[in-house]
């Protein structure tokens, strides 16, 4: 039986954690389906627009030789993309282990077979570090040696 995993991101100024959570995600599937979030989303629940367009996001996702398939992320509402996809397994980082939302699905998900599979975040890099030196350089701040 085939293997489908499903896993979700912005994919905002894309780095190296994002290639290892990819790569990761599929040695444990034979399909990967990435859902890639949208503007609109992510500026609702993060209170700001990605720096790369949607379009282009995408696009930089489906050429990962680690990504089967690309689907836009419209909410959050992992049940739905599960009767929409079908995946076996869905692959998210640690840093949401244990809170009560990700229980609360662990125990949804169960419910239908699915494994939730946690991966280690990447903290020395993220897009979130990324803008934020890309703000100062904007802004003619300068840039301490570990921001880099």
């Amino acid at each position: 039986m085939k293997m489908i995993g499903y896993t979700t991101g912005v994919y905002d100024l894309f780095h190296v954690g994002h290639l290892n959570l990819l790569k990761r995600a599929k040695l444990e599937c034979d399909h990967l389906i990435v859902g890639v979030t949208t503007d609109e989303l992510c500026e609702q629940r993060k209170g700001t627009r990605p720096v790369i367009p949607f379009t282009e996001r995408m696009e930089i996702v489906e050429h990962i030789r680690f990504v089967d398939e690309v689907v836009p992320q419209t909410n959050m509402d992992k049940i739905e993309a599960w009767n929409n996809l079908r995946f076996d397994r869905m692959f998210v980082g640690d840093d949401w282990k244990g809170s009560e939302k990700w229980n609360a699905l662990e125990r949804d998900f169960a419910e239908r077979g699915v494994e939730i599979v946690y991966f280690p975040y990447t903290r020395h890099t993220s897009s979130s570090k990324l803008r934020e030196v890309l703000e100062k350089i904007q802004n003619g701040d300068s840039i301490k040696e570990g921001e880099r």
